[in-house]
């Protein structure tokens, strides 16, 4: 009787049980697999602190800190500032509300969305209405939030809170503090998406809020 058929059955179910046993210990691996930087802790211990200047726009401290493998970082510099929001604004005609207005550090005028400090006291959303108000002249009800986001959280503690503000209307002139000199305007869904690209916008806080927006309403 030939045997030869079932030897190379036999063969082949041995074959194919050693190929898939590998390939379910390589992705067992990958799956289960530790990673040592997911449960190593990274946050470093502050061990003293002091204020080399208080301002009413910006704080400046120095910290004394102590990493997990046990060095020790000397002068620590940190920004403290308040917290601020903004807001990508559609009007009740689908416009979206654009500010320019003179950024000093950076010697440039600004293209931005509109949005500011959020004052003691005031919610991330009260603050935005206030500061939409103040700014544009127009008057929102209806905010969603977009996204938390840090500016510089290497050096700077505070964040930024993101909205998508709709259904805007002018109900007044704008009210802007001695320092302030903005000129509003509006641009379609399309015309801000071609400024993105055309890097018109140099805030990066607000490119941010903007992506997340245009991304919520389906405009990408």
């Amino acid at each position: 009787m030939d045997h030869s058929p079932w030897l190379k059955l036999f063969k082949a179910t041995v074959i194919a049980v050693v190929f898939f046993f590998r390939a379910f210990l390589a992705i067992f691996a990958l799956v289960y697999r530790p990673s040592t930087m997911d449960n190593k802790n990274l946050t470093w211990k502050k061990l003293s602190s002091h204020y080399i200047h208080k301002g009413p726009w910006a704080t400046l401290r120095s910290d004394r800190c102590e990493m997990p493998n046990g060095h020790i970082v000397e002068d620590y510099y940190v920004l403290e500032y308040s917290n601020w929001v903004n807001a990508v604004a559609i009007t009740e005609d689908n416009k979206i509300l654009m500010v320019h207005q003179y950024r000093h550090a950076a010697g440039i005028v600004s293209l931005e969305i509109p949005g500011g400090v959020i004052d003691e006291g005031e919610t991330p959303e009260q603050g935005l209405r206030r500061e939409l108000l103040e700014e544009t002249g127009y008057l929102f009800d209806d905010f969603e939030p977009l996204c938390t986001i840090y500016g510089n959280p290497s050096t700077a503690d505070n964040q930024t809170y993101c909205f998508l503000a709709r259904g805007g209307k002018k109900v007044q002139e704008q009210h802007l503090d001695e320092q302030e000199e903005i000129i509003v305007e509006t641009f379609t869904i399309p015309q801000v998406k071609q400024l993105l690209l055309d890097n018109k916008i140099a805030q990066a806080l607000h490119c941010t809020g903007l992506f997340y927006a245009l991304n919520k309403l389906g405009a990408l």
